[in-house]
């Protein structure tokens, strides 16, 4: 059965770009209401004791009675397990093989933090904007509601939510304002671990 992960930092610490209270529903009602249901879906089934990343690449292998419910509350749960650790106070500078990468890639880093913006910005209702390696290279797209690259055979590098809950009390309706101070608390170290462990797969 999944549980709840624990942050590696408090519910303020990234304050002030992401609220104290925002990060407390979010954790405790929100990724836990998706591990609740999750945890529902499965139960007595062969997919309980598995990884949360390896049940969402065998998506289509879960019965179709149960799928929604673990695409939906399993894709909540890996989505949000990877958020909170690419999040992080006195965030970093970009670096590394990630940066380079993401240089060469985009053309230059304004270039990239403006796609990956717009991505956010035009997910229409609930999702997520992502930065994927997909066969080797780095690729923005977004996902719709809780589904995770993962589903679609790509490896997420960086990600932002960009669900209401995410921001709405801080920022309202203003997407924009969210991403902008969400690039203040990104955890490049964290980026580049999960680049550096995708090339290596």
């Amino acid at each position: 059965m999944y549980e709840l992960p624990r942050l590696n930092y408090e519910y303020n610490a990234l304050e002030p770009y992401i609220d104290e209270q925002t990060m407390r529903i979010h954790h405790t009602k929100h990724h836990q209401g998706y591990i609740d249901k999750l945890n529902a879906a499965i139960k007595g089934t062969e997919f309980e004791e598995m990884d949360v990343n390896e049940l969402l690449k065998k998506i289509n292998d879960v019965p179709e009675n149960i799928r929604a419910a673990v695409r939906n509350h399993g894709g909540g749960h890996s989505n949000h397990t990877f958020f909170w650790q690419i999040m992080a106070p006195n965030a970093s500078y970009p670096i590394g093989k990630a940066a380079n990468e993401i240089k060469k890639t985009f053309g230059s880093f304004e270039k990239f933090k403006e796609e990956f913006t717009n991505a956010g910005l035009n997910r229409f209702g609930s999702g997520w904007a992502w930065l994927v390696l997909n066969n080797g290279k780095l690729e923005i797209y977004s996902t719709a509601n809780q589904d995770s690259p993962l589903m679609e055979g790509k490896i997420p590098i960086l990600g932002i939510d960009v669900w209401e809950h995410s921001y709405y009390l801080k920022w309202m309706n203003q997407r924009n304002k969210y991403i902008e101070s969400w690039w203040n608390v990104v955890n490049w170290k964290q980026v580049e671990e999960n680049y550096k462990k995708a090339i290596s797969n």
